[in-house]
């Protein structure tokens, strides 16, 4: 059996964690946290005291400058079953077990067609126009026969590709190892980027963030885009280059875009695009629905619950 003296959640932003299972039948003490601390010495004095920690998964990295500043720390759990935000092999040095927690991939292709929609159909738009008063006042796009474009045909892009089918859409899709047989099973046509990019009405990320993948949509990318075309990111921020965003959506060189994930994030008040009327813009809601919530947050009480008992699960 393995004690643990404190546990704190942290980024918890609606305060909703506690709700999904018995968390006082594990007999310890745990504090809830809200907000996000980026200042590293507000962080550190922070969870000091804790020897299990729970992350939302990519909210408050983990770096090993920050684990070798938890001596108390025994146990850390992160949403989802990888975190590329913390330090595994630092955890490993410590003798700090990690653990994950089931998850689905919906909600976020899920969101992505509502961002979609939203977009083309100005629904935020029409919603705020009726509620004035006024009736009718753009007229909007459709999708049969579109073409949707598709950057990164994995596990979200193959349900992208499945849903734009059933809106009869003419699928393209790209990413730097995408093969044939991979496109062709997901009824979508290989090419490369520039073509996607020239010919698509709608291009949509879909994938891991890397030192590879960041800037995969820049200056040069978005001027090959049409006009009339939109971009869609409900993956990770930094695979788009904001500046270079936010100046093609100014100055009308393409029609617009919808976001759920920014470079920083919670977004800081007045950022840029926030300003921007061509674009439909939440708040990284891509993972947050209840039913993912439950296997968040009820996995994650699992994992402390088999730690406590000497029989740790979904060790990462």
């Amino acid at each position: 059996m393995n004690k643990l003296g404190r546990i704190a959640v942290l980024d918890d932003y609606q305060g909703v964690a506690l709700s999904f299972g018995d968390w006082g039948a594990l007999g310890v003490p745990v504090d809830v946290f809200r907000d996000t601390i980026k200042d590293p010495e507000a962080l550190v004095a922070r969870l000091l005291p804790y020897d299990a920690i729970v992350l939302m998964r990519e909210r408050t990295p983990f770096p090993r400058s920050l684990i070798e500043r938890l001596p108390n720390l025994k146990l850390l759990v992160t949403t989802a079953g990888r975190n590329n935000s913390v330090d595994a092999a630092a955890l490993k040095e410590r003798g700090i077990t990690f653990c994950g927690t089931p998850g689905t991939t919906s909600p976020t292709s899920e969101l992505t067609w509502g961002l979609i929609l939203a977009l083309l159909r100005d629904i935020p738009g029409q919603d705020r126009a009726l509620r004035e008063g006024r009736w009718q006042t753009v007229v909007g796009q459709g999708l049969e026969g579109r073409t949707l474009g598709i950057i990164g045909l994995g596990k979200q892009g193959q349900r992208i590709a499945r849903v734009a089918r059933a809106f009869d859409m003419r699928v393209l899709a790209w990413s730097t190892n995408l093969t044939e047989e991979t496109a062709r099973a997901a009824d979508a046509t290989r090419v490369d980027k520039e073509a996607l990019l020239r010919e698509s009405d709608v291009v949509t990320l879909h994938l891991v963030l890397s030192e590879r993948s960041r800037n995969t949509i820049g200056a040069a990318e978005l001027g090959l885009m049409k006009r009339s075309a939109y971009l869609v990111n409900t993956s990770r921020g930094p695979l788009v280059d904001s500046a270079a965003l936010a100046e093609a959506l100014r100055a009308g060189r393409i029609a617009g875009a919808a976001l759920d994930v920014y470079d920083e994030e919670p977004l800081p008040a007045g950022a840029d695009i926030a300003s921007l009327p061509n674009t439909v813009l939440t708040p990284h809601l891509g993972y947050v629905t209840r039913q993912n919530y439950q296997h968040f947050y009820g996995g994650a009480l699992e994992a402390l619950r088999a730690w406590m008992a000497g029989q740790p699960v979904r060790v990462i």
